[in-house]
């Protein structure tokens, strides 16, 4: 490792003396970003990311004055994953540098790649707002696109979120219309019912019972397969507990779907709040009598 530092030492010396001498206009920065090249991969495999990362930073700038975007924006996406061991802030930077200049010169679906790659980053740091902003540009670059595998993937990142921020509604709007596109794609359309599912559940939270019924007389017309699954009666028999405000019959009924479906985090931390508004309310009956 120590042998590498040196010779990434040795190549930036050499790549900063080449812009400080003289040279014909553009040869001295191509020589000069073979030089920074050569020193960041030395960095990198010294594990110097933070030299490495302010490498590709000046590979970057070279890249600029010799007017190649495409190549700029790969060494500012290069700078990024260096920074990404040791500064999370610095690698979002990088990558918003590289968006751009993706943006510049039409390449769209990588930078719809790295605005889901900041997103990601900004999950890793539970920084759940900006991911939620991220997760929308990227599906906005991704539909423009036509890739919609990957649009539909940052939506329901989209919707995870808006659900866990209460902001049902958004959900919902997400889940069915992702559903709805889904009906038409022989790839896609085995996964209506579980966004249905999850749509349904987020009705559930806002504790609307007609807006509750409506959603699923809406979901059986979108769907007409959607009435036969376990999905669809699960909806229907939380509906009625909500409705008769027995709370005993709620827990047995999620016990049972999931003891055949397993109910992943999300699912469970909304259809708790269900339980809980329930539970109150049942407390709340009780004190009136």
């Amino acid at each position: 490792m120590a042998d590498q530092l040196s010779k990434a030492e040795e190549y930036e010396k050499k790549a900063e003396k080449k812009l400080n001498g003289w040279g014909l206009f553009g040869s001295k920065y191509e020589d000069a970003a073979d030089l920074f090249d050569k020193a960041a991969n030395s960095f990198k495999l010294a594990k110097s990311w933070d030299k490495a990362g302010a490498t590709y930073l000046r590979l970057a700038s070279c890249h600029l004055k010799l007017e190649s975007k495409h190549e700029a924006a790969q060494a500012y996406v290069d700078a990024a994953h260096c920074y990404k061991k040791t500064n999370i802030n610095e690698a979002v930077n990088c990558l918003d540098h590289a968006v751009n200049l993706f943006c510049d010169i039409g390449r769209l679906s990588m930078a719809a790649r790295y605005l889901k790659e900041i997103a990601e980053l900004y999950e890793s740091q539970q920084n759940i707002e900006q991911a939620v902003v991220y997760y929308e540009k990227s599906a906005d670059f991704f539909q423009n696109e036509e890739v919609t595998t990957s649009a539909n993937q940052c939506k329901q990142k989209v919707a995870q979120y808006a659900a866990q921020l209460e902001q049902y509604q958004k959900s919902i709007d997400i889940y069915e219309a992702i559903a709805r596109q889904s009906l038409n794609n022989n790839l896609l359309k085995y996964g209506v019912k579980g966004h249905l599912l999850n749509a349904g559940i987020c009705e559930l939270c806002k504790g609307d019972l007609v807006a509750i019924n409506n959603a699923l007389e809406r979901y059986q017309e979108l769907d007409p397969t959607f009435s036969g699954t376990r999905e669809y009666r699960f909806l229907t028999d939380i509906a009625s507990a909500i409705e008769e405000e027995d709370v005993g019959h709620f827990t047995t009924i999620v016990k049972e779907f999931d003891s055949m479906t397993p109910l992943d985090s999300w699912k469970t931390t909304l259809l708790l709040r269900v339980k809980e508004k329930l539970k109150a309310k049942e407390l709340e009956e009780d004190d009136l009598t």
